[in-house]
C-alpha cells in the first residue's frame, strides 16, 4: 500500500493504458457499491479492465466488489462503469482513493452516478430503501485533495456547497414516481471504517443532522466537484444503525447482511439507474 500522494504521471500511465482499448467518447460514468456490481453486466459488448493490470492502479483488496472498469453501451448510452472502488480504510494515500475519478475527468466524463451502501440513521428508513443524496458530511478526518495540487485537476480551493445535481436528482424522482416507488431523501456522512458505528455514534449523527452513513463516496464527490462534473448520488439502506432498533441493535451487523440486503433491494435499484441513463441521454 501506497501512502505518498498520486501523481499526474500515475494518472496518465492508467489513463493511457486504457485508451488503448476504449475509443469511444462517454456519456455517463457510474461507480456502483457493494453488491450492486450486477449493473455491470447490462453492458453491451463489454471492455472490461481489471484494475490490477493498469499501471499505477492502487492494490483493490474488498470483498464483495470486481475491482474492474467496464466501458460499453447499455440501451444506447456510452457508460464507463467502476465495479468496486478503492477505500480510504484499505491505508491508502487519500489522493489515491480517487485515481477512478481522475481517469473519468481525463476521458471528458461530464455526468457521474455515485452509488454506495449505507446504513439508516434517519428512524423513518428501512432496509431496503433506495435515497438520493442531497448534500455530504466528510467524518474521514482527510480530504482526496491534500498534497500537491496540480492546474489540471481544477481549483486548489474547491466549492463543494453544491455538489449533487438538482437536475439529476429531479430525474431520479420522476422515475420513482413513474414505477411507483418510494424513494427517500437525505445526507450522507462518510465514517472512517472499517469498523461499523456505535449506537452513541449513531445518536450523535443523527442529532447533526445525518440520515444515512457509510464508508466512502465523498472522496469522490470532491473531487468531482472540484471536476466540475454533475454528480447524482444514490445510497441504498442495507441495514439500521445500531441502537435504533427498540433502544438496541437485534443482531450483530456485518458485511454479509449489506451484501444480501443489496441483492434483494437491487431490482428496484436498476430500475432508478436505468431511467436516469436514458433521462441524461434525451436531455442531450
Amino acid at each position: 500500500m501506497s501512502i505518498k500522494p498520486l501523481t499526474s504521471i500515475e494518472i496518465e500511465s492508467g489513463l493511457s493504458y486504457i485508451r488503448k482499448q476504449v475509443d469511444f467518447p462517454i456519456q455517463v460514468a457510474l461507480v456502483l457499491g457493494s453488491g450492486l456490481g450486477n449493473f455491470a453486466k447490462l453492458v453491451e459488448k463489454p471492455t472490461m479492465i481489471k484494475y490490477t493490470d493498469i499501471p499505477g492502479f492502487p492494490r483493490f483488496t474488498v470483498k464483495g466488489h470486481e475491482g474492474q472498469f467496464v466501458f460499453g453501451f447499455i440501451n444506447d448510452v456510452s457508460v464507463a462503469i467502476m465495479q468496486g472502488r478503492i477505500h480510504y480504510y484499505e491505508g491508502l494515500h487519500p489522493s489515491r482513493v480517487v485515481i477512478g475519478m481522475r481517469i473519468f475527468d481525463s476521458l471528458n466524463i461530464r455526468n457521474v452516478i455515485l452509488t454506495n451502501t449505507a446504513g439508516g440513521i434517519n428512524t423513518r428508513f428501512k432496509p431496503g430503501d433506495l435515497m438520493i443524496i442531497q448534500d455530504h458530511i466528510n467524518m474521514l478526518g482527510t480530504n482526496p485533495l491534500i498534497g500537491p495540487h496540480h492546474d489540471d485537476y481544477g481549483e486548489r480551493f474547491v466549492d463543494v456547497s453544491r455538489v449533487y445535481s438538482v437536475d439529476l436528482q429531479s430525474f431520479a424522482e420522476a422515475i420513482a414516481k413513474k414505477n411507483s416507488f418510494d424513494i427517500q431523501k437525505g445526507v450522507y456522512a462518510a465514517m472512517l471504517g472499517p469498523s461499523y458505528e456505535t449506537a452513541a455514534e449513531v445518536r450523535m449523527l443523527r442529532t447533526i443532522g445525518v440520515d444515512a452513513a457509510g464508508m466512502s463516496m465523498v472522496p469522490e464527490a470532491i473531487v468531482a466537484a472540484q471536476n466540475k462534473q454533475r454528480v447524482l448520488g444514490v445510497s441504498l439502506i442495507t441495514n439500521m444503525g445500531a441502537g435504533i432498533q427498540a433502544g438496541i441493535q437485534k443482531k450483530e451487523i456485518n458485511h454479509s447482511e449489506v451484501i444480501e440486503i443489496a441483492s434483494k433491494a437491487y431490482p428496484t435499484f436498476e430500475t432508478l439507474l436505468l431511467g436516469v441513463l436514458k433521462a441524461i441521454d434525451e436531455e442531450n
